[in-house]
Order: C-alpha cells, then structure tokens, then sequence
C-alpha cells in the first residue's frame, strides 16, 4: 500500500519515481527486451494503465529510465570528485559507483539498449562521451599535479583511449559475461588504463587500491 498524500501532484511525483526505480531495476536485471509494462506494473502492484498515465508506451519508459541512471551516476560522480581525493582513489570509487547502479550488468543492458532502442542508445552515448571527457581529462590533470600520473602523456589522448576502453568491454561478444563480470572487468581495465601512465609513486597507490578492492571482496564473499 501506497501513503495517501494531500494533493494529486505530491502522489504523482512520487508515483513517478516508483516506475522508474523498479523498472530500472528490472531492466538491468533481465534486459531491456525481456521486461513488458505489464511485467512491471504486477511487481510494483498496480494497473498498467497508471504507468501509462505517466508514459505513453514502453520505448519512452525505456528512454526515461536510461537518462535517469545516466543523472543519477552523474550526480555521484560529481559527489567523488567534490572530495577531491587523490586521482587514482577517484577512480576506483568511480568504479564502485558503477556497481551498485548497473547491478554487475549481467543481462548486458548496453547490447539490448543498443539493438532494441538504438535511437535512445546512441543519445546516450553522446551524453556519456561528453560528461566522461570532462571528468576524465580532470582526474589526469589533477594526478599529474599529485606526481601520479606521469608528465608526459597527452591527457585528450588519453581521455579518449579510456572513454573508448570502458565502453569495449562492456561488448559481450569480446567479453562473455559467463566468463568475466563487469567488477572484474574495471578491476582490469583501471589496472591497465593506470600501468601505462602512473609513476612510481602512482603505482604504489594503484597496488594500495587494488589490495583493498580485492580484500572487499572477499568480505562479501
């Protein structure tokens, strides 16, 4: 059961969040295809003729999810880097965000987005390039002035083969998930990304990350 609330507009706020948590939720967990409005309207416990009272069918659901994860891990990622800790520090809790919102992407939702919803998909991915590019070249410019980062590198290059690399192994076809999870993945990728430009004194900090990722782990375990 729902609260009652004073007035229409506070219910349908609310209402509104609702749907897009729980069918967000469902979407990452057994894809953006798998999932009808009907499946979503049973697990929260209403008619699917609310959800349409909100949105006109299934794709503008779909489009209006995706830009709500996209703010969301926008806004905690701008919350990490108000921190201002040190670069390699930002990354990995960069990565942990990630894995509490996209839920290990073990229906890989950016294959069905990108076959399913390829308009919405490529919106996205436009949006995503131009928030990263901003966050990326900041996190290298402040490793270099905290002698973790070496330099010399070119950090637009280097922003771009990142951007480039994340996206990569998020493709199920070079990386099955039966094979490989999304935790491990990044675990991999930060550890290739920060090798190849860290200095000596990065690298320590890389090996401190990597050790207390690893020992994090194995709590949950």
């Amino acid at each position: 059961m729902f609260p009652e609330f004073p007035n229409v507009s506070l219910y349908s706020d609310f209402m509104k969040v609702k749907i897009l948590n729980n069918a967000a939720d469902m979407f990452l967990s057994l894809g953006f295809k798998s999932i009808t409005m009907d499946d979503i309207a049973r697990s929260l416990g209403i008619s699917k003729k609310t959800i349409y009272t909100h949105y006109n069918n299934k794709t503008e659901l779909v489009e209006a999810v995706t830009n709500y994860l996209f703010d969301t891990i926008c806004c905690g990622m701008n919350t990490i880097h108000e921190r201002q800790q040190n670069s390699i520090a930002e990354l990995f809790e960069i990565k942990k965000l990630l894995m509490q919102h996209l839920k290990d992407e073990k229906s890989s939702p950016q294959y069905q987005l990108q076959k399913y919803y390829p308009k919405i998909y490529t919106n996205l991915k436009k949006r995503q390039f131009e928030f990263m590019q901003d966050s990326i070249k900041d996190n290298l410019i402040r490793g270099i002035n905290q002698k973790l980062y070496k330099t010399t590198i070119n950090t637009d290059f280097v922003t771009r083969i990142y951007i480039h690399g994340v996206m990569g192994i998020k493709n199920k076809d070079i990386f099955p998930l039966n094979n490989y999870s999304m935790g491990t993945l990044m675990n991999y990728y930060l550890e290739y990304h920060l090798c190849g430009i860290c200095t000596e004194k990065g690298i320590h900090e890389l090996e401190k990350q990597l050790h207390s990722s690893q020992s994090t782990k194995r709590l949950h375990v």
